[in-house]
């Protein structure tokens, strides 16, 4: 199996870039970051020219297999350099094994907290991308709950936590009393209620990231601006996505906010761009740069996935950054203050090997292993 730059997967965490190196003791925590979830299997369909239609057989120009849910967030963080470690459950089936070397070998993750259950099968999303969005079918069952996740997280700098309507996860409040830095998302509420009180674990929360809708919905204010300013009267970092218009965050303890322009790309599938967000972000907090710095970051690595496929498929590490970088800097009629913008990647990154954009290979079930 190969990975996005072609070559085999077991060789493809070896040399990345640690944003943290300069901050690392013997005293640290093995664990950069924790994560607990639902992984599925993502089959991705692209260059769909329109939605299937009723009666029809469509055809998809493009396809790729990956692992998905949790696993999304687990990979981008991970390949910007940060020290991940996931407690899911898998499958006993084929896909569960080809997810979980897919994460432990190809991408490096620590799955010591993950378990293989016996007779489960393991969840599978479709996707379909076109005009510029998606559609998902997924198909799967609970996994038993003791098999998900310890009922204690281990010592970790961070942890992502991604609230759930109506479930109160009692690790949040463990992993934030033991000092760990806990950042939450939250989904898309299907009851429609927008209950303030789902987001009762905000509390224990150093940092929240919903999008605009969602953000206005839970503080019943109709502007994305208003909606992070009520926010942070219950969490340290409110940070609203924009879509198109970037990002706004606001730091409550320092009463700064700042607000950074989205990158202008061409999309081919926003899966997975959410939880990029998230880790660009994440490892910029951890690293320690200012807040706009944080908000650049991860929104360019967003900008970078959406120009592939796949969710984890898509996530940028730090060489697809260094490309993009020198890249943009070669362009005509380039804005000298965007570009100023960004010129904190200058001490950061690695010199790029690769012209970009990088075309990635496309990874699949069911190739036997050469060599």
């Amino acid at each position: 199996m190969t990975t996005h730059d072609g070559e085999p997967q077991h060789h493809h965490h070896t040399a990345r870039l640690d944003p943290l190196a300069a901050l690392r003791t013997p005293a640290d925590p093995a664990c950069d970051v924790y994560l607990t979830g639902s992984v599925f299997l993502d089959i991705v369909f692209t260059g769909l020219d329109s939605a299937p239609v009723r009666g029809t057989e469509s055809w998809a120009r493009g396809m790729g297999s990956s692992p998905g849910g949790v696993a999304n967030m687990a990979t981008a963080l991970a390949r910007l350099g940060l020290r991940t470690s996931l407690a899911a459950a898998f499958g006993d089936d084929h896909y569960g094994e080809y997810c979980w070397d897919a994460l432990e070998q190809g991408e490096g993750i620590d799955l010591s907290l993950s378990r293989t259950v016996a007779g489960w099968h393991s969840p599978v999303t479709v996707s379909m991308a076109y005009e510029g969005e998606r559609t998902m079918v997924s198909h799967g069952h609970e996994a038993p709950v003791h098999e998900s996740a310890p009922d204690s997280p281990p010592p970790a700098r961070a942890a992502v936590a991604s609230l759930t309507q109506g479930v109160h996860a009692g690790w949040i409040a463990r992993a934030a009393r033991s000092g760990t830095r806990v950042f939450a998302d939250v989904g898309w509420d299907e009851t429609g209620r927008w209950d303030p009180a789902d987001l009762a674990d905000l509390e224990h929360c150093e940092a929240f990231l919903p999008n605009a809708e969602e953000a206005m919905r839970y503080t019943r204010t109709d502007c994305p601006r208003a909606a992070a300013h009520a926010l942070a009267e219950r969490v340290r970092l409110a940070v609203v996505t924009l879509g198109a218009e970037g990002a706004y965050a606001v730091d409550a303890a320092t009463g700064e906010s700042a607000q950074v322009p989205a990158i202008a790309v061409e999309a081919l599938d926003p899966t997975g761009a959410g939880d990029v967000f998230v880790a660009g972000f994440v490892t910029g907090t951890l690293a320690g740069w200012p807040l706009a710095d944080r908000l650049a970051f991860a929104g360019l690595t967003a900008a970078l996935s959406v120009q592939e496929f796949g969710g984890s498929l898509s996530a940028p590490g730090w060489w697809e950054v260094a490309a993009w970088w020198q890249s943009v800097q070669s362009l005509p009629d380039q804005d000298p203050a965007a570009l100023r913008r960004y010129a904190f990647l200058e001490r950061l990154l690695p010199a790029p090997v690769r012209p970009w954009p990088l075309r990635r290979a496309v990874p699949t079930i069911g190739f036997g292993r050469t060599g």
